[in-house]
């Protein structure tokens, strides 16, 4: 180990090296360690309780495979300046700083706004802070390097940032078939023609990777119950926020109201980036937390009934299928919410809610893994024969209603 780094113990990979310097500094820096308080899976803890873990743990150990990944790409004779690697390093370890409170799970819903528009932000202001020393950063991270395998490795099928989480979810999840070989696949890691590439011989690794992620998708982030939490929490945001504007007193905190009072657009960044970026710096899981708690006591039938629901893990019932559901079965269900609840008919999309699931085992296209023969060959995994993953998305449709609606 390195006396010029400082060393922190991850669950995971063992003992990781922060290197000093600017990476240590922007760890330290607060926009950074409020990622200690964003869960990495929102509600996902509701279903596997040890999913605790948090955004700061994913990207510490994003940013260790970024410097074994690099190591390997040089150590097969790419080249990589230590100003690029450090660059690629400060990408990876900033590609999530513009996550909001629990994640996905709120995202459009306090400002539509997505999180990687608002990590740029972040990191631009960091820039401003930090004298330049990020502009190399930010050039990767929106792909306006010329070395484009550098994004690839922030982001693509293959990325650090997949090979992260899909480990350590798994990993505090204990959901075993997500887990992935991650150290063989780095290893096989290769760059043509400025491309990302990966040797033939990890062809089994990354088929595995793949299934291991549909799989990732359907048994815990888009799990029917998860996605149930998530759909109350925006429900209960939204009806906050509706009760706000109307003069309704809330006990939640200033950030918070910042983002409930006023309306934004995705040109709200260009115009009005310093009190946007601020307010969104101060906010994280315990302000939803403390407003979901403070909204149990509301006289608002509906925010106090989702609320109550929320923190005391008292949630919807949710149907999951791959067929969208029958209007009159939507309809019966609405009739007798309406029959047993003191709300009107305007009310309903409060307490029943449905929507669909989608997702793609693999995507081809520009994006597409490509394989490196041993002849010095590449063709895209969709050529490959030998490996069983398909590009097919998959789509489940889903609904959401109290859980004492009897349909009998």
């Amino acid at each position: 180990m390195s006396n010029n780094c400082k060393i922190l113990n991850d669950p995971i990979y063992g003992l990781i090296e922060i290197p000093y310097g600017i990476i240590y500094d922007l760890l330290e820096h607060r926009f950074y360690q409020r990622l200690r308080r964003i869960n990495q899976l929102g509600f996902t803890q509701y279903v596997y309780p040890g999913a605790t873990h948090t955004r700061f743990n994913h990207t510490i150990g994003a940013l260790h495979l970024m410097q074994k990944a690099i190591r390997t790409l040089q150590s097969k004779g790419v080249a990589i300046s230590a100003e690029e690697a450090e660059a690629t390093c400060i990408a990876i370890l900033l590609h999530d700083i513009g996550h909001g409170p629990f994640s996905h799970c709120l995202e459009y819903n306090l400002v539509p706004i997505e999180h990687e528009e608002l990590s740029i932000a972040f990191m631009e202001k960091l820039n401003e802070e930090f004298g330049g020393k990020l502009s190399l950063a930010i050039q990767i991270f929106e792909n306006e390097y010329p070395k484009k395998f550098l994004h690839q490795l922030l982001s693509g099928q293959l990325d650090m940032d997949r090979m992260d989480y899909l480990t350590r979810d798994s990993f505090f999840t204990g959901v075993l078939e997500g887990v992935v070989g991650y150290d063989r696949i780095i290893k096989m890691l290769h760059v043509h023609n400025g491309e990302l590439v990966i040797e033939h011989k990890g062809l089994y690794s990354v088929e595995s990777f793949l299934v291991s992620r549909r799989i990732m998708y359907w048994q815990v982030y888009l799990h029917k119950t998860v996605v149930c939490a998530g759909e109350m929490t925006i429900r209960a945001i939204a009806r906050a926020r509706d009760l706000l504007r109307k003069g309704h007193q809330l006990d939640i905190s200033k950030s918070l109201h910042y983002f409930f009072s006023n309306d934004f657009s995705k040109d709200s960044l260009k115009t009005d980036a310093e009190k946007i970026l601020y307010n969104f710096s101060m906010l994280d899981d315990t302000d939803i937390l403390s407003a979901l708690k403070s909204f149990c006591d509301e006289d608002d039938f509906i925010l106090s009934f989702l609320s109550k629901g929320l923190i005391s893990r008292k949630l919807f019932r949710v149907v999951m299928q791959n067929e969208p559901f029958d209007h009159n079965f939507i309809e019966k269900i609405k009739q007798k919410t309406l029959a047993q609840f003191p709300i009107n008919e305007d009310e309903l999309e409060y307490l029943v809610f449905g929507g669909q699931e989608s997702n793609k085992a693999y995507v081809t296209g520009s994006k597409e893994i490509m394989i490196k023969l041993a002849s010095g060959e590449v063709k895209p995994m969709s050529e490959w024969s030998e490996h069983n993953i398909r590009p097919q998305e998959v789509v489940k449709y889903f609904i959401c209603y109290p859980k004492t609606v009897s349909l009998d």
